[in-house]
């Protein structure tokens, strides 16, 4: 497969009372086309901010990108002039399934007037890949009925029932599971190479999250579609990914096929945050300590005052990726060589 998207020592600081918190710490990674890309870690780990700085949406004033590239396509979108980025790639090439449906939705206007608002600036059949020339343009009546039967078909593809009819309906007269449909089909209508989904199925209660799971899957890779999908939920990652990537503290730890990643991870936080999950008869186990400040992060690997491995190396040297068999790589001095759950 094809290298879509490549983020290359990305640092992100916010700014905060205390000082700027690094938020991002020389982050990386690869999405190939086609390929689902899990990203998980406790929240707080930076997942986010990854996703709004590859759309080009951090908040003004607060954030600030200190280096790094973010290549899409093989063009650095940091460097690349923001209406051009806005026009060709945000809410066309790359799109965005937030994580509560409910917000994204204006409550007073019915789902087809915010739907086609989207289709007339961010359709594929827009002339020169671009919207109208100005916010009072016409929309050109013979490209709206084209776009409004796309619209039908992917409400379709997206199991609403009755599909004309419910574009008559107000956000609210969906249900959650509805609703995240809706923004399953908004991001699939402009025809898009990336999807970056951020944690979409948090708000859902378990029978529809695996409904809209496989739904999703399903129809991105019937498309060729890759996505970017941000979790903190382990479960969720194994359905859907192809692929996972751990963070924590801003630093990715960990990035291997999903088989790989859950059957022998080899960094010591991955397989703490592996032994975290709820085991059947209930036990709980957290990871020992805190998760650091980023005002004031640890040096070397974020993850060593916690770690049972640390060194004097972890402390000072944040360790290179270190390539393991087959598409497995991990950020660590001394990575572990023993199946999930097993002592080492």
């Amino acid at each position: 497969m094809a290298e879509l998207l490549a983020v290359r020592g990305l640092r992100v600081d916010f700014a905060t009372d205390r000082g700027p918190a690094q938020v991002l710490d020389g982050m990386n990674l690869d999405i190939e086309t086609g390929e689902v890309v899990g990203l998980v870690g406790e929240s707080g780990c930076g997942k986010t901010t990854l996703a709004r700085a590859i759309l080009g949406i951090l908040p003004e004033g607060a954030a600030r990108i200190r280096a790094g590239e973010v290549r899409f396509k093989g063009t650095d979108l940091l460097r690349e002039d923001p209406g051009a980025v806005n026009d060709r790639v945000r809410g066309r090439a790359i799109t965005f399934i937030p994580q509560d449906p409910f917000t994204s939705f204006s409550p007073v206007f019915p789902v087809e007037t915010q739907i086609m608002d989207l289709m007339k600036w961010k359709s594929p059949r827009a002339r020169n890949g671009g919207g109208p020339a100005s916010i009072l343009a016409r929309y050109p009546r013979a490209r709206h009925r084209a776009d409004r039967e796309a619209v039908l078909e992917i409400l379709r593809a997206v199991q609403i029932p009755e599909p004309a009819r419910a574009l008559r309906r107000l956000p609210h007269e969906f249900s959650g599971g509805q609703r995240q449909r809706l923004m399953i089909a908004m991001a699939l209508l402009p025809r898009p190479d990336l999807i970056i989904a951020d944690e979409p199925t948090t708000a859902l209660d378990v029978t529809i999250q695996a409904q809209i799971l496989r739904l999703l899957r399903a129809l991105v890779k019937e498309r060729g579609v890759s996505v970017l999908f941000t979790t903190h939920d382990l479960g969720t990652a194994h359905e859907i990914c192809d692929r996972v990537v751990v963070m924590y503290a801003g630093q990715e730890m960990e990035a291997a096929p999903t088989d790989a990643f859950f059957g022998r991870p080899a960094h010591p936080y991955t397989r703490r945050l592996l032994m975290s999950v709820p085991s059947p008869g209930g036990e709980i186990r957290d990871i020992p300590g805190e998760v650091p400040s980023l005002v004031a992060p640890p040096s070397g690997c974020r993850f060593h005052p916690r770690c049972d491995y640390a060194t004097a190396e972890c402390r000072d040297v944040r360790p290179a990726l270190r390539a393991l068999a087959g598409a497995h790589g991990v950020r660590c001095h001394h990575p572990v060589d023993a199946p999930a759950g097993a002592d080492p």
